[in-house]
Order: structure tokens, then sequence, then C-alpha cells
């Protein structure tokens, strides 16, 4: 599962959402979680990071942001860690790399949150995890929240949808959509996962609570996976209802891999 939680859980006005995102993640009970927006996730010796895992019955491999905010890959026993690293500085908030002993074999996950505001920088920033982690013959998944619209699909009404400031997110300077992020995953061999397993609606902003001015009704948040992930992927929906209306701006995405 991957959610973006909205600044650590944590509203301006102090509205505590960290429960909620606990209850949610309780429910669906993923066995690997990835997270992005952990604003102060890193203070007091990652307590707050240390507190959810432990709400949650995971285990945290947290990654710190220089200009933005931390993001985590979490995994629930009997599941390892074997080997784990960091993007600290080359994207505007941060990826987390954790490689995970299965039962068949190695799994490497990269949590990752690309560039809100600048589609060529966030094309940027995909270039680089793609060169960098992706190695389309071995079992790769890289979850997060993307911030790019993919290129396959009409993004006429979703577009429309959002309002006129946060638009050009998503555009080229002369209108046309700017889908290279998400190309650039797809050169590398990565799969949409949600082309071949995902179900319902796939939109994952706005949440009816949350972002509902700053976003259209899109995709935003993505599952992608080399062809042995993507080959054992079913049953992927966009988590909706009860307190995930509430717990962000974003829903949690969720899929099983047959690994």
């Amino acid at each position: 599962m991957t959610w973006n939680i909205k600044t650590g859980g944590v509203d301006r006005g102090q509205r505590f959402r960290l429960p909620a995102i606990a209850e949610v993640i309780a429910a669906e009970k993923p066995d690997i979680l990835c997270l992005q927006e952990l604003r102060d996730f890193t203070r007091n010796d990652e307590r707050r990071m240390t507190e959810l895992a432990g709400a949650v019955g995971m285990t945290a491999h947290l990654a710190r942001s220089l200009i933005g905010m931390p993001v985590a890959v979490l995994i629930r026993d009997p599941l390892v860690f074997t080997h784990t690293a960091s993007v600290t500085w080359r994207l505007h908030h941060a990826a987390a790399v954790a490689v995970i002993a299965t039962t068949s074999g190695p799994l490497t996950v990269v949590s990752a949150h690309l560039n809100p505001f600048s589609p060529y920088r966030r094309m940027r920033e995909a270039r680089w995890l793609a060169a960098r982690y992706v190695d389309s013959s071995a079992r790769v998944v890289v979850a997060g929240d993307l911030n790019g619209l993919d290129p396959v699909s009409d993004h006429t009404e979703a577009l429309a949808s959002q309002h006129a400031l946060f638009r050009k997110r998503h555009l080229y300077p002369d209108g046309r959509v700017d889908s290279r992020a998400l190309a650039a995953f797809g050169s590398a061999g990565l799969a949409d996962l949600w082309r071949s397993a995902g179900s319902g609606d796939g939109r994952t902003v706005p949440t009816t609570q949350g972002g509902g001015r700053e976003f259209g009704g899109m995709r935003l948040d993505y599952v992608l996976a080399t062809s042995s992930v993507a080959e054992r992927a079913h049953d992927m929906r966009v988590v909706r209802g009860g307190p995930a209306e509430h717990a962000s701006d974003h829903y949690p995405v969720r899929v099983d891999l047959d690994l």
C-alpha cells in the first residue's frame, strides 16, 4: 500500500490525524507500506515514526529530506530488510529504498515523492531514480506520490476540475499535458499496475474532506513495477470510505502481489 498522509498527519491548526491514519493502515494490514509527507517524523529521534510503526505492527525505514518532507518504507513480520538507502538531496522531497527478503527472493521497493510544482524537475527526478534503482530484469516496485499524470489517459476532465492556479503543475508552457515523469518510468521498464490490476475509481485526490482547491479529480499516487512483479499483481484499488475520507487529502492505494 502507498499513501501520502499530508504534512505528517498534523494540520496547521494542529488537528491531529495520526489516529485516523493508523486506523486505515490497521484495517488494510499491508505487508509493505510506502508513506510520503512525513513532516516532523525525524524529530526527537524519529519518535513519531516509531510510534506510528508500533501502532500498526510494522518496522520502518525512514528517509530524511533536505528541503521537503521525509518518506518511508514499512514492512510487517516475517518480512525483513536486507538493505536500505535514502535519497535525501536529488529530490524535492525524498525517496526511501529498501531491499526486502521474501520467500521467492529479494524485492526492491522505492517509496518516492516527486516534485509537486515543476513538471520538468519532476521528470528529472524520475529519470534519475529510474537510472539508479530500476533494473528491468529484477523485481522492483516504485510506489508513492509521483505528482504527475500518466501518459496514456485523457486528462481533459481532470485538468478542467482543477483550480487554474494549480493546473500549470501538469502542463507544458504551451498548455499541453506534461506526462514526462511517468513516461520516464515506463521507458525504464516499469509498468503502471493500475492498467492491469486496478478496478473502480482510480482517482487518488482529492478526498471528500481535503485537497479540493489544490487538486482536480486525478490520479497522482502510483504503484509501478518491473514485469516479474507486474504479472503477479491483482485486486488493486483506491481505499475509500471511513477515516480515509478525512485522514489525508490523498487516498491510499493498495494492491496484492503474489510473491
